[in-house]
């Protein structure tokens, strides 16, 4: 490891997945009390009392890493701060930039504006894409329970379109 300036990484599965001792650990801890304790982990030296203990969120990324990379997915790691420019907020949610401003022109995206730029929290703009997700996700299930025609029916009534679209091209020929 380096100490410079944190870059984006990506790391993939081993071949041989050597992760399965350390997720049967941590299942076997979570299931032994029958909830997730309060993680007490620590990253060891090779000297005796040589350990620092892990924060929570270290703890919750390395599960997520190991759980990921035990079925054999690669993961990324990507640095970010807490606020972001329109541009990389843009980047995240997969729009263009000009398509973003006029998201956060519409209120639903909370912004900053201490200079002549806007600056997006990135708490605001992950609850944000739950958020969408939760609502495109509604909208493809309402598309479910309707209660279209059949396809063989719009089928039948697109030909006898066509016939009568021709007959009027024909007599309006003549």
């Amino acid at each position: 490891m380096h100490s410079g300036a944190a870059t984006k990484e990506t790391f993939f599965a081993p071949e041989t997945p050597k992760t399965g001792e350390i997720y049967s650990f941590i299942e076997t801890h979570s299931a032994r009390r029958g909830f997730a304790p309060e993680p007490k982990f620590f990253l060891s030296g090779g000297d005796a009392g040589d350990q620092v203990e892990i924060p929570h969120e270290v703890y919750e990324v390395l599960v997520k890493t190991v759980d990921a990379m035990r079925s054999g997915l690669a993961v990324t790691i990507t640095p970010s701060s807490h606020t972001l420019t329109t541009q990389k907020a843009a980047e995240l949610l997969g729009v263009s930039r000009p398509t973003f401003v006029k998201m956060l022109e519409t209120g639903r995206i909370p912004f900053e504006k201490p200079g002549t730029h806007r600056r997006v929290q990135l708490a605001d703009l992950l609850a944000f894409n739950e958020e969408r997700k939760a609502e495109q996700y509604a909208a493809l299930s309402s598309m479910e329970t309707v209660d279209d025609e059949l396809p063989i029916v719009a089928v039948d009534r697109m030909k006898v379109a066509r016939k009568e679209a021709a007959k009027r091209r024909r007599s309006s020929k003549s």
